[in-house]
């Protein structure tokens, strides 16, 4: 669910506190979304489920797309109740040590409060011959 940020609403997703339910009902043991979703879709109640919070995002409108910046902290993150994060970075992207960087600063926080982080890292940029 942490593409609503990058692409909008995607069908299927409009009724996030549907989604979750189904999701847990089905079994799943945690739901992953960027922090301006989860108000409107994580449960605000029990703990059945949980919650990672996607740190990182840009929206496909930017000229950039691969240029992944912190749109949350790791403490933000923990006050809305998450149990663990995430975050976004293209290797070979043009703007890698900025992300790289900002990767560093996700990992002190995340170490100091004992929080588990999901780093999501895809092959991007000029020199990436396949990015599958």
């Amino acid at each position: 669910m942490d593409h609503g940020l990058t692409v909008g609403t995607i069908k299927g997703l409009e009724n996030l506190v549907d989604i979750v339910d189904k999701v847990a009902i089905g079994g799943a043991n945690a739901v992953l979304m960027h922090s301006g979703m989860v108000g409107a879709g994580h449960r605000q109640y029990g703990k059945d489920i949980g919650l990672i919070i996607h740190l990182s995002g840009a929206t496909s409108l930017t000229p950039d797309p691969d240029r992944k910046v912190l749109v949350c902290s790791v403490e933000r993150a923990l006050k809305m109740g998450a149990d663990g994060v995430s975050i976004h970075i293209n290797i070979g992207a043009d703007k890698e040590p900025e992300m790289l960087q900002d990767a560093h600063r996700v990992v002190e926080s995340s170490r100091e409060w004992s929080l588990p982080l999901i780093a999501m890292m895809y092959p991007r940029g000029k020199k990436i011959k396949d990015e599958n």
